[in-house]
């Protein structure tokens, strides 16, 4: 069986789709820049708040003082409402429970910042023994750059091949790809499973009961 499964966060553990985009339409709005449709954020997310915010100002407004300022503004906003909408998708954490019963090691990598990155693991999954839980940090290229996946893998060295890594989008897919470790793309996610196949997820899953025989055989 594999010994260590690696999380996505938004889009595969918790569903973060409506918090992101309130703040992300607060900072806007503040700044005097049109909204969005919440429906529409799916295709705004996957490479770091950076990215986000750069995708939802107009075209002709993207200068990186524009994104800072928007920055600071949605930080300050989203900081104070992690919890509003945002829920674990259904059966994450039953599975959660399943590999922690069975010793599988378990660790988040995600391209969300890494102070809520951690209150977020902490608030929705409290006894769950996550052995790393990474973010966005300084330094630390965003995936699909495949270093966070490298820096779990210093904090509980695992050979490649007993690892599984898990997420929602092409981001994840190509992120396990130049990591060389085993992907599971998860269709209930942000992204759709065309986006999955594109990015050559070895397997695709419809709920996450499914990833546990994975995680259970070689």
């Amino acid at each position: 069986m594999k010994s260590l499964v690696i999380f996505d966060l938004d889009g595969t553990l918790l569903n973060t789709i409506h918090d992101l985009a309130q703040a992300s339409n607060h900072a806007l709005r503040r700044c005097g820049f049109p909204t969005h449709d919440v429906n529409t954020y799916p295709t705004f997310v996957g490479n770091g708040v950076g990215r986000l915010l750069e995708r939802v100002l107009p075209p002709d407004a993207r200068q990186p003082e524009t994104v800072a300022r928007l920055r600071s503004v949605f930080e300050e906003y989203y900081d104070r409402h992690l919890y509003d909408h945002t829920v674990p998708y259904p059966g994450i954490p039953e599975l959660l429970e399943s590999l922690a019963a069975r010793n599988v090691k378990l660790a988040v990598a995600s391209n969300k910042y890494q102070s809520v990155t951690s209150r977020l693991v902490a608030h929705f999954f409290p006894r769950m023994p996550f052995m790393a839980v990474h973010g966005m940090r300084p330094h630390i290229p965003a995936k699909p750059d495949p270093s966070i996946v490298f820096n779990v893998l210093t904090d509980y060295p695992t050979p490649k091949a007993d690892v599984l890594y898990v997420g929602d989008s092409g981001v994840d897919m190509e992120t396990a790809r130049r990591a060389c470790v085993e992907s599971i793309g998860v269709t209930w996610g942000f992204r759709p499973v065309a986006e999955l196949r594109r990015f050559l997820a070895e397997h695709i899953v419809n709920s996450p009961d499914e990833i546990l025989p994975l995680v259970l055989t070689r």
